[in-house]
């Protein structure tokens, strides 16, 4: 971590302790009454339009978001600048477990929304979150194949043979980890041709026709329309993952923050969500 980085983290964290205590309230009275009286006759108004100024949400947002929820997010993060003139959301879609790294290491965010309980434990372990993280939808795995499916795959076992190129997600992202514990469930192994850091790089692989199969989420094989082909199988329900979305302890833009986790836990945004394969929890 940087000194900018980690003096930054510092200030925020005593202007969040002056809010919680009284002697931090009487400060924020004093600014305040300084603010206004300098405005003389306009005093106030200026107190009434500042307290109008403070309600409405605005700024940048920035969410850390598991590389499955891309499409759906990235469509509910049109209807909050919609909903919200004047805001901008930011995304970094990437692995989870990559994610929480770079929210422990300092990386202003406002929002992560992990693909696993076990990824968001380690921000939350870390003390980066504030308040206790909520699971907004479920994902379901799916064996994504070529278009119209030339090798006949029909079940996850078929992935065993190897004359097929199959791809999984590494074992620390929770893709990787999902698949794993479906192919524990069938009581089968597999030695893929390459481990993917998300799930988008495994998808990626079939789409480019640079292997036979990929096990990923049902959302992703949705997504990418007929660029595959998706199978389902059994032992994915075994192996059903939650996802969980928090308000980070050191967010830029807090008020924004929660107004988007607001958003996608919505009636409107589990509209997105599941139209998107997503299921509720």
């Amino acid at each position: 971590m940087t000194r900018a980085v980690s003096r930054t983290r510092r200030i925020r964290r005593i202007r969040r302790s002056l809010r919680m205590s009284g002697a931090g309230a009487a400060v924020l009275l004093a600014l305040s009454a300084c603010s206004t009286s300098s405005g003389s006759d306009a005093g106030s108004d200026s107190a009434g339009s500042s307290s109008s100024s403070s309600a409405k949400v605005s700024g940048q947002v920035t969410v850390f978001a598991a590389a499955s929820l891309k499409e759906s997010f990235t469509t509910l993060g049109e209807q909050f600048e919609k909903r919200h003139p004047g805001t901008e959301v930011t995304f970094n879609f990437a692995g989870s477990d990559s994610l929480a790294a770079s929210v422990t290491s300092g990386a202003p965010a406002d929002v992560f929304a992990s693909a696993s309980p076990r990824t968001m434990a380690t921000v939350t372990d870390a003390g980066a979150t504030d308040g206790t993280p909520s699971t907004f939808v479920r994902n379901q795995l799916e064996i994504a194949t070529l278009p119209g499916n030339p090798d006949k795959i029909s079940s996850l076992e078929d992935l065993t043979d190897s004359r097929l190129k199959v791809v999984l997600c590494d074992k620390s992202v929770p893709c990787g980890a999902a698949a794993q514990k479906a192919l524990e469930a069938g009581g089968l192994r597999l030695t893929p041709v390459s481990y993917e850091q998300d799930v988008k790089a495994a998808l990626t692989k079939v789409e480019l026709d640079e292997a036979d199969a990929a096990v990923v989420y049902r959302t992703d094989v949705q997504a990418a329309g007929g660029k595959v082909t998706g199978v389902a199988f059994p032992e994915s329900a075994k192996a059903v993952n939650d996802y969980p979305i928090a308000l980070l302890e050191e967010a830029p833009n807090p008020e924004a923050a929660k107004a988007f986790i607001e958003l996608v836990r919505s009636a409107e945004g589990q509209r997105v969500l599941t139209a998107a394969g997503f299921r509720t929890p």
